[in-house]
C-alpha cells in the first residue's frame, strides 16, 4: 500500500513537469484540506489496554479507506486522526460528512469530529502544509462531536445540497486574526421543498 501511495505522489504531487524543467517549486496550490478525529481518544488511551486503541486506530484507518474515493485523498492516518486532501472542496465536505456519519453508525469507533479549510496549501513529498493545513487541524479541535466545522472560503466554494449555520468568528492557536467557521450538514429532503 505505501509503495502504491508513494508512486501516486510520484506521479501526480511531488515534482510537476513545469517544476522539474524551470528548476522551480512552486508556491502552492488551492486545496481542500480536512482532519477529523476520534473523540475521548486520549481519555480511552488512560483506561484502555494498547491492543484496544490499536484497534481502533485501525478502524479509523479502514473507514478512511472505505469512504475516501478520488479526488479526496487519504494524505496520513496519525493516531486517532486522519487527514484528507481534495482540489475540490465540494467533494472534500461530502467525504467528510460521509466519515463523521458512517463513524456514528460504527459500534466500536468513538464518535469523529472534523475540521475543513480551503485554500493554498503546499505539497512536498506527499505531506502538505501551509496555513490552510494549520486552519483545519485547529478547526477539528473546536468541532462539536460528530459535527463538521468549516471555513467560510469552504461554504462559499461547496454547492448546494448542505445546509450551513454559523458557529461565529473562532480564535484558533497560531492564526493571526479570528477565521469566520460555520456548521455543514447535509440537507433534508424537507429543507429542499
Amino acid at each position: 500500500v505505501f509503495a502504491l501511495h508513494l508512486g501516486q505522489v510520484l506521479r501526480t504531487d511531488a515534482v510537476t513537469f513545469e517544476e522539474m524543467t524551470t528548476g522551480h517549486l512552486s508556491e502552492g496550490r488551492p486545496q481542500a484540506v480536512a482532519f477529523a478525529d476520534l473523540v475521548g481518544f486520549t481519555e480511552l488511551g488512560e483506561t484502555a489496554g494498547v491492543e484496544e486503541l490499536t484497534s481502533v486506530a485501525t478502524q479509523l484507518s479502514r473507514l478512511a479507506g472505505e469512504v475516501v474515493e478520488p479526488p479526496v485523498r487519504v494524505v496520513k492516518v496519525i493516531g486517532d486522526a486522519v487527514m484528507l486532501v481534495s482540489p475540490d472542496p465540494e467533494q472534500m465536505v461530502a467525504t467528510t460528512l460521509e466519515l463523521v456519519e458512517r463513524a456514528e453508525d460504527h459500534e466500536s469507533l468513538p464518535q469523529l469530529r472534523a475540521g475543513v479549510a480551503f485554500g493554498q496549501a503546499v505539497n512536498r513529498w506527499g505531506d502538505w502544509f501551509g496555513s490552510t493545513v494549520n486552519v483545519a487541524s485547529r478547526l477539528t479541535a473546536r468541532a462539536r462531536p460528530g459535527s463538521v466545522l468549516t471555513t467560510e472560503e469552504v461554504r462559499d466554494a461547496a454547492k448546494d445540497g448542505y445546509t450551513w449555520s454559523s458557529a461565529g468568528p473562532k480564535r484558533l492557536k497560531g492564526i493571526a486574526e479570528p477565521v469566520k467557521t460555520y456548521r455543514v450538514r447535509r440537507e433534508t429532503d424537507d429543507e429542499r421543498s
